[in-house]
């Protein structure tokens, strides 16, 4: 990714994504379970394979791996996502960390980064987090 200036959108989704799983310097199983997931069954993803989505995360984990790759995902994301698609990032992102049992204060942090990059209203990601926890609510 760092070798271009630009991401499509369904990259873009999946570098946000993938920011959130890694933050803690892996990614699990469950999280990849989930991006892939969400990648096969959302209308965003739409003509985007297993294959691109492999492709993808290891092109986003290598952006993070490089000098100020942080800084770099956060601006392709946000240049490659319209405002209603960046909505849509931060709620992948806020559905792989709720995917993952005990999700630790690495992956809340990136989530913050990502809706500030995004340039998120605190209310739209508020009611975003909100939905998103209603719908890994467990009945006890």
């Amino acid at each position: 990714m760092r070798s271009r200036d630009a991401l499509t959108a369904p990259e873009a989704l999946v570098l946000t994504m993938v920011l959130v799983a890694a933050a803690d310097g892996r990614m699990t199983d469950r999280e990849i379970g989930t991006m892939s997931g969400l990648v096969q069954t959302l209308p965003a993803f739409h003509d985007f394979t297993t294959e691109h989505l492999s492709e993808a995360t290891e092109a986003a984990v290598g952006l993070l791996n490089e000098e100020d790759g942080l800084k770099h995902a956060g601006r392709l994301a946000r240049a490659a996502l319209t405002p209603r698609l960046r909505e849509t990032a931060y709620a992948l992102a806020c559905e792989v960390i709720a995917g993952e049992q005990g999700s630790n204060s690495a992956s809340f942090d990136m989530l913050e980064f990502v809706r500030d990059e995004l340039q998120l209203d605190p209310l739209v990601a508020t009611a975003i987090e909100r939905g998103v926890r209603a719908r890994h609510t467990r009945v006890d």
